[in-house]
């Protein structure tokens, strides 16, 4: 019975590396007879493993999705990856999907090989997650998009923007990019004949398959670059483009990409290009990262800074530093 079990479990990691096996190639790499092969094939499928089997010399065996999820049977380093990948996804942004891992991740580690466990402590124990304020989306949302992609078919919902009322909106839908904090859809708005860029949390309403379309040319090759350039500086008032005096990887440690779009500038200089509906905020985000910058643009935002630089001198009391810059005391 054991090596019967262990020869099943042998059989099922074969399938499981490659999407097809000839009988004779699964017999020799075996070590059994095809016959054998054949009858373990057949325990597998009792077990619940769906195994599609095609006729002929250029036939073979292939593992299938099936109606039920049957037990999967990992590597050391695929069941690290998905015991830490749901550790992450707990603290993600997609409502009631934490509860779903949390209780996936116990079971992960109920069955962890013994040599496993020490190594998933420490990194379970290395890894933090910062918790997120950002609107949880709605994971039966994720999944309609999801399939209205795969099926390229219309789709529509109610889309709620910033301060006004959801309105209804029809839409070919064709990427789904998650930049870490939030999920946007990329689609073609058939109403306004344009290319769109929806931000998941904020579609109100279950999205609705309509009639099928027809694929157009993507708006862009780099899909997750066209949407960070819609979230950073497309709808914004101002387009703030500002040289940060530090090496790239230094600012895009603290720079995350659904803020600003990041260009090295050299070994020790990144260009910052982002949008923002008003002045105070880059200022004060800029001043909070402490490093040396030089605004570039736009015109309107210099002029804030030179204000905004009297405005704080005067408030720290050194009245010449302000009447030097033209400035008068509060």
């Amino acid at each position: 019975m054991i090596q019967t079990s262990a020869r099943l479990l042998q059989l099922l990691s074969l399938l499981q590396v490659r999407r097809e096996w000839t009988g004779p190639a699964l017999a020799d790499r075996m070590g059994v007879t095809e016959r054998t092969v054949r009858r373990d094939i057949d325990k597998l499928r009792n077990l619940g493993y769906p195994i599609h089997a095609s006729p002929g010399i250029t036939g073979g065996y292939q593992l299938g999705a099936g109606a039920q999820l049957p037990p999967l049977l990992l590597d050391d380093n695929e069941a690290l990856a998905v015991a830490l990948g749901l550790n992450s996804v707990a603290a993600g942004p997609v409502a009631g999907i934490g509860e779903a891992s949390v209780r996936a991740l116990a079971k992960l580690e109920q069955v962890l090989p013994s040599r496993l466990r020490p190594k998933f402590a420490m990194l379970k124990a290395a890894v933090t997650t910062l918790p997120t304020n950002a609107a949880l989306v709605d994971p039966q949302q994720l999944t309609a998009l999801s399939a209205a992609i795969s099926d390229r078919r219309q789709v529509s919902f109610d889309y709620a923007k910033l301060d006004s009322n959801p309105e209804r909106r029809l839409v070919e839908p064709y990427r789904l990019v998650d930049t870490g904090r939030r999920w946007y859809l990329v689609a073609w708005d058939v109403d306004r004949e344009g290319w769109r860029t929806f931000r998941a949390d904020r579609i109100a309403s279950l999205p609705v398959e309509r009639r099928k379309y027809e694929p157009r040319p993507l708006p862009a090759d780099d899909i997750a670059d066209y949407v960070q350039q819609s979230i950073t500086r497309s709808p914004y008032r101002f387009d703030v483009v500002v040289r940060l005096r530090a090496p790239l990887a230094e600012v895009a440690a603290v720079v995350g990409p659904h803020l600003a779009s990041l260009t090295a500038e050299g070994p020790s200089a990144t260009i910052l290009r982002a949008g923002w509906d008003n002045l105070a905020a880059p200022a004060a985000q800029l001043a909070a990262l402490d490093m040396e910058f030089e605004i570039l643009g736009p015109a309107e935002f210099k002029a804030f800074a030179r204000d905004l630089s009297r405005r704080l001198a005067a408030a720290a009391g050194d009245v010449t530093d302000a009447a030097d810059q033209g400035g008068t005391r509060q």
